[in-house]
């Protein structure tokens, strides 16, 4: 799986597909998609399909999205904007239910606000957007803050934090050529089993956005 925050693609889609597209995710949780043109072009060159809310060009819209590997396919999704996000900036939770046969996932690709009060408001609501799901669960996207910080910490309580289970150094994904924060994450619930996560920084990729991509090897038969 590979979580990113792709910046709008603003180094090319093209050229951003290239610099990821070794880590060959069945799954993709992209916020700050771009428009929907530039992310069909990085679908293509990941040889994924795409799932995302209405893109329209300066349109003031949550730019999540969550790509899938055939035969994995996103069955179903939804757009939820947070509430009293940033009127020019609207954050938000790509919520969908991902599949293939035998296998059923909760997938929620998510970008927090920059303030923490902003911040603390949307990990209660997603607490609330996940409260009944029954399938396997993951969380991941840019949540803007630290380790330290309340919502992260809020929703750690909850789920398992991928890299604090299985990353092999301190994570740090921002900024991308001096990266010094570890704002990007990837939760998952108990039935998901983490078999290791890592920081991606192959060639082009410090380039390719100001954040570094994560990615995980995850088992759903445990």
């Amino acid at each position: 799986m590979l979580v990113y925050n792709a910046r709008g693609f603003r180094a090319g889609a093209g050229d951003v597909a290239k610099a990821v597209a070794d880590t060959a995710p069945d799954l993709a949780l992209i916020t700050e998609c771009g428009s929907r043109r530039h992310l069909r072009k990085f679908a293509r060159g990941m040889d994924m399909e795409y799932s995302a809310g209405s893109l329209f060009p300066f349109a003031r819209r949550v730019r999540n999205a969550i790509l899938a590997r055939p035969p994995w396919r996103v069955v179903t999704h939804k757009v939820h904007a947070f509430e009293r996000s940033e009127r020019f900036y609207p954050r938000g939770a790509l919520v969908a239910q991902v599949g293939r046969a035998g296998y059923r996932l909760s997938a929620l690709c998510v970008h927090l606000g920059l303030s923490s009060g902003e911040r603390d408001r949307h990990a209660k609501e997603l607490g609330d957007l996940t409260r009944g799901l029954t399938q396997p669960l993951v969380i991941g996207g840019d949540f803007n803050e630290g380790t330290e910080g309340r919502a992260v910490s809020w929703i750690g309580e909850r789920y398992w934090d991928v890299w604090i289970r299985a990353g092999t150094d301190t994570g740090e994904t921002f900024p991308s050529r001096d990266p010094t924060a570890r704002i990007d994450y990837l939760f998952v619930s108990e039935e998901v089993r983490i078999e290791s996560a890592a920081v991606v920084r192959s060639r082009g990729v410090e380039d390719a956005s100001d954040h570094l991509p994560l990615v995980a090897d995850l088992d759903l038969d445990a």
